[in-house]
């Protein structure tokens, strides 16, 4: 016969976490990570650069006073990791140089703060632009890279703007007039010994500070009204009678950026955002081109990503793959003009009984805009042009989604560069480490 089961009596014991108790454990820095960790990687390649234009800033110099500066290359390996892993937060990387291995290991015991790491991150424009070009120039040496033929998109990432900070001109004097007063207001509890003296020092100096970059703020959205206004002119030009007070509505500037315009966006609604413009080589899908732009739209901003482009790797480009937005016939022509062969699809016709297809040739059409047409109309011309949206698309998805260019947290196309840059950098460095290591 079998033994009948009994139930369970007494307390359950249980393995319980007991933190109080003392752990040895030797530990080197070197023993957290494997060979072959991406931290590692990043440490070896920028040994490999060349990052003086980094260090030419730093004023703590051999048999001068004052305390050491960080090494740079120590900063800009670590924005390059914080960018593979899709950090843009310099309190979010503080935090990880303190808890995440990886970080741990590239700080080498180096203690560093967010203001130190977001001065970093903004500070050095010219320095990741020449970054970049160095890193384009050893990849086109080795044959990896090729510039003939570019594939170029735009993206837009939200900016660090609130939606209701646009203002009307109004309310931008208005606001002015009272900034402008709040600061002098300021200035005389300085001068005041019984208010100054119930404000330390550091929080007197942080309300002059704010109240002057609000000030500035302000003063830069007025600046910027008239390119508004004369931009809303030419556009009431294109606008019928009828449409005009429906349409257009008077320009308005933020107060918290400036160089942030409303902007429709990937999933349809409107928001504050920059146009992040990318070019890349279709065979290699490295980024050879970055720039950011305040304007809606991508008319007009081919010309100057393919001139940076040249200027960048010192070669010439031949074709240049963009979607319907950069559609304009007077560039075609002036493309065609320096030996560049646009490939960009055509509007449809309006009127189907005269032109069967976007592809036919127009009555005005100057000989090189018929050639366009019968370029993209061509077997060969849609097969090429294909290439523009299995490349650049990508890209622009890989930034968004892996390497933290997703909502910007600085303000002013000059540091929404900089930020875009590192994703950049971190997405070259990170498809073409083992080339750049050889």
């Amino acid at each position: 016969m079998s033994e009948e089961k009994t139930e369970p009596t007494g307390a359950a014991r249980l393995r319980q976490p007991l933190r109080s108790q003392l752990i040895l454990r030797p530990q080197c820095l070197e023993d957290l990570l494997g060979e072959d960790h991406p931290a590692r990687v990043i440490w070896e390649v920028t040994g490999n650069l060349d990052l003086s234009a980094f260090y030419a800033a730093i004023r703590a110099r051999e048999g001068s006073a004052g305390r050491d500066a960080t090494d740079p290359r120590l900063l800009v390996a670590l924005w390059l990791y914080a960018a593979t892993e899709g950090v843009g937060s310099a309190r979010e990387l503080a935090r990880l140089c303190l808890e995440h291995d990886g970080y741990r290991w590239l700080c080498g015991g180096v203690s560093l703060n967010h203001h130190t790491l977001s001065d970093f991150r903004v500070g050095h424009g010219e320095a990741l632009d020449a970054l970049l070009t160095q890193v384009l120039a050893a990849l086109l040496e080795k044959k990896l890279v090729e510039v003939w033929r570019i594939s170029q998109d735009g993206t837009r990432v939200r900016a660090c703007a609130g939606a209701s900070s646009f203002r009307r001109r109004e309310r931008l004097e208005s606001l002015l007039e009272q900034s402008k007063a709040h600061v002098e207001e300021l200035r005389r509890q300085v001068q005041e010994p019984g208010e100054a003296a119930a404000q330390s020092a550091r929080v007197r100096g942080a309300r002059q500070r704010a109240a002057r970059e609000r000030q500035e703020r302000v003063e830069e959205a007025l600046k910027l009204l008239p390119e508004l206004e004369d931009r809303q002119q030419k556009l009431a030009k294109k606008i019928s009678a009828k449409d005009k007070a429906k349409k257009l509505r008077e320009p308005r500037a933020s107060t918290t950026d400036a160089s942030a315009r409303v902007m429709k966006m990937a999933d349809g609604g409107f928001r504050p955002a920059v146009n992040v413009q990318l070019a890349c080589d279709p065979s290699s899908r490295a980024i050879v081109g970055v720039e950011v732009s305040s304007q809606g739209v991508d008319t007009g901003l081919s010309e100057p990503m393919r001139e940076q482009v040249e200027k960048r790797t010192g070669e010439k480009v031949r074709e240049h793959l963009l979607d319907g937005g950069y559609l304009d016939l007077k560039e075609i022509e002036r493309a065609a003009g320096l030996g560049v062969d646009l490939y960009v699809p055509a509007k449809p016709p309006r009127n189907p009984a005269k032109r069967l297809t976007a592809y036919d040739p127009k009555a005005s059409d100057s000989p090189d805009v018929a050639a366009w047409r019968q370029r993209m109309g061509s077997e060969e011309g849609q097969a090429i042009y294909k290439l523009r949206g299995s490349t650049i698309e990508t890209v622009n998805a890989d930034l968004k989604t892996y390497r933290g260019l997703g909502p910007l947290t600085v303000r002013s196309l000059a540091k929404v560069r900089c930020a875009v840059m590192w994703s950049v950098l971190a997405y070259n460095l990170l498809h073409f480490s083992a080339a750049l290591l050889a």
